[in-house]
This record gives structure tokens, C-alpha cells and sequence, in this order.
């Protein structure tokens, strides 16, 4: 899986999903578990959001897409990767 990057990053991680992704409900439960702070993002109640992720994955409404402090951004990671970024990102902060 290929990392992207985003300028001006969030100085928290930031979770655009839906209430109705699984893969949504799966990272905020990874994050929740691990006691990680994070801001999620509705992107079905929030325009401005929506058109966030659209720019992200050219035009595509994917997640959930976490955009992190460094500007690393994920996007619909399975578990392991999401684990795995989330180790390194540690590291980094």
C-alpha cells in the first residue's frame, strides 16, 4: 500500500468515514482500543469533508481515509496496516 501525503496535516489524527462503513467502525474501534486520540469526521453530514476526501483520492469518496500529524495519509488500510502505521507514527511523534 502506497502512503500518500497531504500538506498542512491535522495536528491530531483525523478519521473521515461513514456510520455505515465496516471499515469505518473498524478503525475507530483500533483507535478507541488503543487509547489513540483522534477526530472523526461524519463525511455523509459534512460537505466540506466530503469534498476533503474527494480531493484526497482523486474524486473518490474512500474510506475511511486518516489523514495523520505528519501528513501521511491511509486509506481503506486493512487492520494490519493500519496497526503498522499507527507503530510508526509513535515513533515519530
Amino acid at each position: 500500500m502506497k502512503i500518500k501525503r497531504v500538506e498542512n496535516p491535522p495536528t491530531i489524527i483525523t478519521l473521515y468515514g461513514t456510520t455505515w462503513c465496516y471499515g469505518s467502525r473498524q478503525a475507530r474501534d483500533l483507535l478507541d482500543q488503543n487509547g489513540i486520540p483522534y477526530r472523526w469526521i461524519d463525511i455523509d453530514q459534512d460537505r466540506e469533508a466530503r469534498s476533503v476526501v474527494e480531493t484526497i483520492n482523486e474524486g473518490f469518496r474512500s474510506v475511511p481515509t486518516l489523514v495523520f500529524p505528519d501528513g501521511s495519509v491511509l486509506v481503506e488500510p486493512d487492520s494490519e496496516t493500519l496497526t503498522a502505521h499507527l507503530e510508526r507514527f509513535k515513533t515519530l511523534r
